[in-house]
């Protein structure tokens, strides 16, 4: 009996560690991961605690200060009694409409920020104004669990110490509203120079809509028209809470807002452009108070010259309705941008000045037209020789009306060799090679090279090279530095080094690093030779004469293209050497045309001629790097090989060396597509009796005979007749081919 109780005790004894030994196993893991999540949390008690925020600085290329984000965070605590109702209730309806209702998070916020987190990888959402103001007071913007927990958890604990309004009024006196304003009575001041308590309904709801993304909302950011835009969202939002009624908000939204003078700031676009980038990646906070220390890629000498020449060549343009300009110039090899101009002033009464049309679609011209000749060229459908008929034509698309393009100068050219047709900018040989390419393709190589916002190719028809899609000069900017770049394509970057005051290194680029790190996009030699022609000013000649804005005192080397809409509501040039790329564009924000006296002669070229002047200028001074390696055009490829041709059908001549049989001239071709016909094809062909002209296919049979004459079939099979009477009679192609 005794042995039995024993066996027993040792047995009760044993199940008794093995509660312990399961307790610890349950319970040390637990310990671990709450010391992880709440080690070093902060109380709630500190939510009015100060910080001593440190400005961020950006500079230029060469150390120059362009924007000073303020360092002091301007704090002008207000009452909640103090403020009208509709600051109170513009900010509970577009923040958190449950406020007064939950205990410091929302349900179906939670929800959904874990469907996201769950379907999506997006930790993001579920935020109430009770988390914002632990989130921006007393904890860091990093998107992790371990701070949405720690979020959770806090605000709970400050539902429970404060009340509902001691809330609400600390989150209106901390949050951030953009630049150096922390609370609505700061950023009353600084966006309309009043107190808090004075502001209209249109001014409150415009600045309920900030605090979620300062930067993005702000009516002085890179994108003053999403203040509206969010203010908009704002009133319906309260009409929605029945907190205004519809005609309330109709008036709010209609009412001219009246905003206070900035600083200005070099470079505005640009600069507040960078900081939008910088704030996406490291948070508001760190931004504006985390004393950054930011080299930029920009040139501000290069900058400010171009901010000139931009504001004094469309002051020029006034009396043909130009209202607008703007321009950016980059460095192919790497894609730095060294000059970017949004508009003619940012700093104008009208909100215009603050779009950055440089981000902006629009609608190219004929600046697009080297894209498609340089897809022709690389798929060897046409040489820098082919002839296309310049003559009047109709393409004939199914399902949609005859499309007869027309030319600038409204005449035809008859036989027109591929160098002369894009040199001066043809309309009807440009179409014929985007019908030897298809639309497709087009839209697909065009996307390859930088052109990002060209859509779906069935929203495109054959005017596509005459500039019927929309595009930015960003992106010009990109793809026209392929060719320049002998088939390299860089991403255009704005940020070379970010470090914190203190010199901590949080990102940094090696431009040397960046020139190994391209996509070939383009051979060599097809960027070569449409960058020859593009700078052969005699192949320009015709439309253009001899001494345009396109030539560039001193400078042979560059290459350079113009663009003008139909409808004359935007003029384009797009230039580059092998050292920048420079795209200009003048023209209206709100897309009315300019008067007819703005082409391809006036309008963006004189300020592209300006910017491309000065700065090939100073890279002869030793500007830029030092190690450059000059900025003349680079040697011919050595898949490029010369032939002599004739000068109107660019095929071979059949005579001889001293008797060609034709008049020739000198070309360069692709090595794997050298021409191999020769001129002097006969054939015979139907001749009007009494006219001697080339017959038309509604011709009777007793109004024509069949006479043997030279002809030339172009790539799209139009005959053309060199000796006869008239060349040529319309032509009439179907598409697709």
């Amino acid at each position: 009996m005794k042995l039995l109780n024993k066996v027993k005790a040792k047995i009760k004894n044993i199940r008794k560690n093995e509660k312990k030994a399961r307790q610890i196993v349950f319970f040390v893991p637990l310990i671990i991961i709450s010391l992880w999540l709440f080690w070093g949390i902060p109380l709630p008690t500190k939510l009015s605690s100060e910080k001593i925020p440190v400005s961020t600085k950006l500079f230029d290329r060469s150390g120059k200060l362009i924007y000073e984000i303020y360092s002091d965070q301007r704090r002008s605590p207000v009452e909640l009694n103090e403020l009208p109702q509709y600051v109170i209730d513009a900010t509970i309806s577009i923040e958190d409409k449950d406020f007064y209702k939950h205990y410091g998070f929302s349900l179906t916020g939670m929800l959904r920020a874990a469907y996201k987190i769950a379907f999506k990888g997006k930790l993001e959402g579920g935020s109430t104004l009770t988390q914002q103001l632990v989130k921006n007071s007393l904890l860091n913007p990093e998107r992790t669990i371990r701070r949405k927990i720690r979020e959770f958890v806090l605000s709970m604990v400050v539902e429970s110490i404060y009340s509902k309004d001691q809330i609400l009024e600390m989150y209106l006196n901390q949050i951030p509203y953009g630049s150096t304003a922390y609370g609505i009575e700061s950023a009353s001041e600084l966006y309309f120079n009043k107190a808090a308590k004075d502001l209209s309904l249109a001014e409150a709801t415009l600045l309920a809509g900030l605090p979620q993304a300062p930067t993005r909302f702000s009516p002085f950011g890179a994108h003053p028209e999403y203040a509206k835009e969010r203010q908009s969202t704002v009133l319906r939002r309260m009409v929605e809470d029945n907190k205004i009624s519809k005609e309330e908000a109709d008036e709010a939204k209609e009412k001219e807002l009246d905003y206070a003078k900035i600083t200005p700031i070099k470079a505005p676009h640009f600069a507040l452009w960078v900081k939008e980038q910088l704030v996406e990646k490291y948070g508001e906070k760190i931004v504006e108070q985390g004393g950054l220390r930011v080299t930029t890629t920009l040139d501000l000498d290069l900058q400010e010259f171009a901010q000139d020449a931009v504001a004094t060549e469309v002051a020029k343009l006034k009396n043909q309705n130009v209202g607008n300009g703007a321009l950016i110039a980059t460095r192919p090899k790497t894609g730095e941008i060294i000059a970017m101009v949004g508009s003619k002033d940012y700093f104008a009464e009208d909100e215009d000045g603050k779009v950055n049309v440089t981000l902006a679609k629009r609608q190219p011209g004929s600046s697009i037209k080297p894209i498609n000749y340089a897809l022709a060229l690389k798929d060897g459908k046409i040489t820098a020789a082919t002839a296309l008929a310049d003559v009047p034509t109709c393409f004939i698309v199914a399902g949609q009306p005859l499309y007869c393009p027309v030319n600038y100068d409204g005449s035809f050219h008859g036989l027109t060799q591929v160098r002369f047709a894009l040199g001066n900018s043809y309309n009807i040989p440009a179409v014929r090679v985007l019908a030897l390419n298809s639309v497709e393709n087009l839209v697909y190589f065009a996307k390859s090279m930088g052109l990002s916002t060209l859509e779906d190719p069935k929203n495109y028809g054959l005017s596509l090279t005459l500039g019927g899609g929309e595009v930015r000069q960003y992106d010009m900017a990109i793809a026209f530095g392929v060719f320049a770049n002998q088939g390299i394509k860089q991403p255009l970057i704005s940020i070379l080094k970010v470090e914190d005051w203190k010199g901590k290194i949080y990102q940094e680029i090696k431009t040397n690093e960046i020139e190994l790190s391209g996509e070939r996009v383009l051979s060599p030699e097809v960027s070569f030779l449409v960058s020859h022609i593009l700078h052969d000013n005699n192949a320009r000649s015709q439309a253009f004469g001899t001494n345009s804005f396109l030539v560039v005192r001193g400078h042979p080397e560059v290459s350079v293209k113009t663009g003008t809409t139909n409808d004359r509501r935007d003029n384009w040039t797009v230039g580059f050497t092998p050292l920048a790329t420079i795209v200009t564009w003048v023209g209206n924000n709100d897309n009315s045309p300019m008067t007819g006296a703005v082409s391809g002669m006036s309008g963006a070229s004189p300020i592209w001629n300006k910017v491309m002047q000065f700065l090939l200028d100073e890279a002869e001074k030793g500007k830029y790097d030092e190690n450059e390696e000059g900025h003349a055009w680079p040697l011919q490829p050595e898949g490029i090989i010369g032939r002599t041709i004739c000068a109107v059908t660019g095929l071979l001549p059949f005579g001889d060396e001293g008797n060609p049989g034709c008049l020739t001239r000198f070309e360069y071709f692709l090595k794997d597509y050298l021409p191999q016909k020769t001129e002097g094809e006969r054939a015979d062909v139907a001749i009007f009796r009494d006219t001697g002209q080339l017959a038309n296919q509604d011709a009777l049979p007793e109004q024509i005979e069949m006479q043997n004459h030279a002809v030339y079939y172009d790539p799209l099979g139009t005959l053309y007749c060199l000796d006869c009477a008239v060349a040529t009679v319309s032509a009439t192609v179907r598409y697709p081919l």
